[in-house]
């Protein structure tokens, strides 16, 4: 046999082992006669199929027309609902000891709660990037990663996984350190300085990365929002913003007073504010269950906690504690009257934003916060979203639609053709009763199906994993 001969054959093998392994090979999912909600905010879609192959939507029409690949596996979708795979755009998942590196706590109790991608608010590099890069090979069950890194702080940085800035200089520095070493954003703290603050802003512009999170204490909420901060988090800055002493606010140590934030709230104030949000495009990310949590902390960290054997030793028994000392020594001193009310005013606020056309996300600041677990505590936040006066459409669009654009993620964040298939299917609609997004039959990750047995099974592992922790 000719050389010419064997090297033909070879190809042919090749190429037909390449083919296999792109069409042939891929798996098929059909999810039948299912109603798709499918986040645009237009209506239910009633008795739809919804074909994927791979990792992508590859087909949406009306079940009586649509036909279904015999290699298919087929999911009776009758009476359910489908809605895009959720995001939670504030969390963190390693974050030095407060949070220590686990692959079998935190990515699996997102997937099992529905939560296919997250923006990673601030963490150990490193391993987040590593994190990153087996989820999207398909070799680390979890969802989709959007990572900032160590957070850019003062010159004593109060979290872990944090940059110290003194200056100016140091702004810039870590920002273009940052964004070779692999970080998709960069994200703000509360004790920058503001020379280094309006330096990082500057520099993440020229470099053209983007800067989010907190509104630094020494600076104002209008300041950030002009200087192009993409997104504010907890509603940092919003109510010295909105109050007639905000210059006085501002040269006070920040900490407890919520009195003093209501009754020094001037509506017109926050109307300009609100005005200047929505016209330089400035997110939300109220972070309203750790808001909540952190204001109210005696009832939301009193009682019986059904969810603590998802929690492993470093939270229960580290860094819990240490923030419920903090937050009741530092914080939550004011009368629970006074913090009932400034909550109360952070739900209404939240509305305001929302009906002047301010872009929300859903966000829950997991699992640094007390209780805050993943994945769990975004379906708190989704209806705390509704009671703030979103529309269930809106609040899930909050964690879906919205997130995809914020992010400038094309293949997400909606259910149309082509678009990645994360996809969670509810035994009941989310737009009669947000509380409906908790029951959730199964979860499609990046095209693999998550059946309600196999989404238990996960949260055994957890479980498992939870009580070996030490």
């Amino acid at each position: 046999m000719s050389k010419t001969i064997v090297r033909s054959i070879l190809f042919i093998v090749f190429f037909v082992a390449i083919t296999s392994a792109v069409t042939g090979q891929e798996s098929i999912l059909a999810i039948t006669h299912v109603n798709v909600i499918d986040a645009t905010g237009a209506p239910v879609l009633g008795d739809m199929t919804v074909i994927v192959q791979g990792k992508r939507i590859l087909q949406i029409g009306k079940s009586g027309q649509t036909a279904v690949p015999k290699a298919a596996r087929v999911v009776d979708g009758r009476d359910k609902y489908l809605i895009p795979g959720l995001w939670d755009m504030h969390v963190h998942e390693i974050f030095g000891e407060w949070l220590p590196e686990d692959e079998k706590i935190t990515p699996l109790l997102f997937v099992a709660n529905g939560v296919t991608g997250v923006r990673d608010m601030g963490g150990d590099l490193e391993p987040l990037k590593k994190w990153r890069a087996r989820i999207a090979a398909g070799q680390l069950i979890g969802p989709r990663m959007v990572i900032a890194g160590p957070m850019l702080d003062g010159p004593v940085p109060q979290f872990p996984s944090s940059a110290p800035v003194k200056d100016a200089a140091d702004g810039r520095r870590i920002v273009d350190e940052l964004q070779k070493n692999g970080a998709d954003f960069i994200k703000i703290q509360s004790l920058i300085p503001r020379d280094g603050y309006f330096a990082a802003a500057d520099e993440a512009k020229k470099v053209g990365i983007v800067f989010a999170g907190h509104v630094p204490d020494k600076v104002r909420a209008t300041e950030a929002s002009n200087a192009g901060q993409k997104s504010i988090e907890h509603l940092t800055g919003v109510f010295e913003g909105c109050s007639s002493v905000e210059d006085e606010l501002m040269a006070a140590p920040r900490g407890p007073g919520r009195g003093r934030f209501l009754s020094t709230y001037d509506p017109e104030r926050a109307k300009a504010l609100i005005a200047l949000f929505r016209k330089n495009q400035t997110w939300q990310v109220p972070t309203l269950y750790w808001e909540r949590g952190e204001w109210l902390i005696e009832q939301t960290n009193s009682g019986t906690d059904p969810l603590a054997k998802y929690a492993p030793a470093a939270w229960r028994d580290r860094t819990w504690p240490m923030f419920t000392r903090d937050i009741l020594k530092g914080w939550s001193t004011d009368p629970v009257a006074d913090r009932e009310k400034f909550f109360k005013a952070e739900l209404k606020m939240v509305g305001e934003m929302n009906k002047a056309g301010v872009p929300i996300l859903a966000g829950t600041d997991t699992a640094a916060g007390v209780r805050v677990y993943p994945g769990f505590s975004l379906h708190e936040e989704l209806e705390l979203l509704v009671q703030a006066g979103l529309t269930p459409m809106q609040a899930l669009q909050a964690s879906t639609a919205n997130a995809a654009k914020y992010l400038g993620l094309a293949d997400t964040g909606t259910i149309e053709k082509g678009k990645q298939a994360d996809l969670v299917l509810l035994d009941s609609n989310p737009l009669q009763d947000i509380k409906n997004t908790r029951k959730i039959q199964s979860v499609v990750l990046a095209g693999r199906y998550f059946s309600r047995a196999d989404l238990d099974h996960l949260l055994q592992e957890v479980e498992e994993a939870a009580t070996r922790s030490k």
